[in-house]
């Protein structure tokens, strides 16, 4: 227990900080993997914002903001330009049959 007045209240001080940081910082996050998914409502402006806003308050460090702001843009750029993957058909008991019968041969 601090001895000195003012430093019980930074303590105060110190956990209502770390309370409401801690919050911001877990909506942060959500935002983030909610953007980042392939299929993802939010928009990327907005949790871009959102990071800068964190930062200008000093809830998180600038740099980490830019950090994930450009993770974020990369992520939605590899899920925009990804190939679609192609169809598996179903093989016949034609090509089956004519596959075991390439087997019996050898």
């Amino acid at each position: 227990m601090p001895n000195i007045k003012a430093a019980e209240k930074w303590s105060r001080q110190s956990e209502k900080r770390t309370t409401r940081n801690k919050d911001s910082v877990t909506r942060l996050k959500t935002l983030y993997k909610k953007a980042a998914s392939a299929g993802s409502d939010t928009p990327p402006a907005a949790v871009e914002s959102a990071f800068d806003k964190a930062a200008g308050k000093g809830i998180i460090h600038k740099n980490k903001a830019a950090r994930k702001k450009s993770r974020l843009a990369q992520a939605i750029a590899r899920a925009s330009s990804a190939p679609v993957k192609p169809t598996r058909t179903k093989t016949t008991k034609s090509t089956k049959s004519r596959a075991a019968a390439k087997k019996t041969k050898k």
